[in-house]
């Protein structure tokens, strides 16, 4: 998805212009850049974690340890 789709449809969910919720993310990115520069972990809720380092990673929130283990009977 590109920058200009997402902002639609995150202008359309929020119900802001197309202009606002392109604020609205450039806001999140700048934020998460900022954190990484400073050598510190930016999280995204529901999503995962970008984590500072030489070169840096995303870690993505691991559901298996929130869910209940299925049971492998048949």
């Amino acid at each position: 998805m590109r920058k200009r789709e997402f902002v639609l449809r995150l202008a359309e969910d929020a119900s802001v212009s197309p202009a606002e919720a392109a604020d609205q993310l450039d806001t999140v990115f700048h934020d998460v850049l900022k954190k990484i520069r400073q050598g510190k972990p930016a999280r995204l809720p529901g999503l995962g974690t970008f984590l500072p380092g030489e070169r840096p990673k995303f870690r993505f929130t691991d559901h298996a340890k929130t869910k209940s283990p299925k049971s492998n009977k048949r």
